[in-house]
């Protein structure tokens, strides 16, 4: 007596086998065109248009906005705060983290709690953050004007954030507070990560811990390093909270970067459509910016992996 076996019928070309995968992918396809693809779209538009708050899409204007922010010296000189205040914070954040995470990649004592100490502010609230520093840096009973007069070193106290001189690079020692942690995690990670076996061989062939460092691991790290550097100047363009904060762009501009001025257009002056057009030009700014760390970290890919 012959037993018959049933064989999965095969599906054609538009069967359910085919229907599955794209059922899967379709939540983050929607997700995608909702939440990125949409704004950026609406974006583009109001920039283009005579758009106020609450009363968009107003009059077609074609590149009018365009023209009225790269001649507005305002934005502009916000654009050049951008830049100043994201290269030079980006670099000593990236230099201190990566010097903290080799301190820590050493066998020290109670290596644990240091760590979850370190990651406190970047655990702390931005608007935290500015109250934080703002009582610290206060002219009147501020903590680093107290040290300052004790050591001798100030006859009177300084407005840190009243001053022209000193209210940015206030707003930048706030910031690397804040963020240095970010990069000491990523890069004590990339160290953990690291081959020891390389390491131990070099020392073994005589080469002196300075010298292994600099041969083996430093550039061993370097891609990894410079895709923190990228993602922590991208961050960093993004400066608000402590600006909005600390001294609400002033003096006069002189803390008034990308982000605050077009802040400043939409909700102050309600011209969502310059707003828009502004927050183009910042992207691109930001683009421009990046390209050469995104290139240089292609190169040190195919230089080190």
């Amino acid at each position: 007596m012959s037993a018959s076996v049933a064989r999965p019928r095969r599906q054609g070309p538009g069967g359910t086998s085919k229907l599955v995968p794209s059922l899967l992918v379709a939540p983050m396809v929607l997700g995608l065109l909702a939440f990125a693809v949409y704004p950026l779209l609406y974006l583009l538009v109001l920039s283009v248009s005579e758009s106020l708050l609450g009363k968009p899409f107003q009059a077609w204007i074609g590149l009018a906005n365009y023209r009225d922010a790269l001649g507005d010296e305002v934005f502009l000189g916000s654009l050049r705060r951008s830049v100043g205040f994201a290269l030079p914070v980006t670099l000593i954040e990236l230099v201190l983290g990566f010097a903290v995470a080799l301190l820590l990649q050493g066998s020290i004592r109670g290596g644990h709690i240091v760590r979850t100490l370190i990651l406190l502010p970047l655990m702390t609230p931005p608007i935290m953050v500015a109250v934080a520093w703002k009582l610290i840096l206060h002219p009147s009973g501020g903590l680093l004007n107290a040290i300052l007069g004790d050591l001798g070193l100030t006859e009177r106290p300084v407005s840190f954030l009243g001053s022209s001189t000193w209210a940015f690079p206030s707003i930048g020692l706030a910031d690397a507070w804040q963020w240095t942690p970010f990069v000491i995690l990523l890069a004590f990670a990339a160290l953990q990560a690291l081959p020891e076996e390389t390491h131990q061989a070099a020392l073994i062939d005589g080469a002196s811990p300075w010298r292994a460092f600099w041969g083996i691991t430093l550039p061993m790290v370097a891609p990894a390093l410079i895709a923190i550097g990228l993602i922590r100047l991208v961050m960093a363009f993004k400066l608000f909270d402590l600006v909005y904060a600390l001294t609400q762009g002033g003096p006069g501009f002189d803390t008034t970067v990308g982000t605050f001025q077009i802040y400043r257009t939409a909700l102050d002056q309600f011209d969502v459509g310059s707003a828009s057009a502004q927050t183009v030009l910042f992207a691109l700014l930001v683009s421009l910016v990046t390209l050469p760390v995104v290139v240089l970290r292609d190169w040190a890919l195919r230089r080190f992996a």
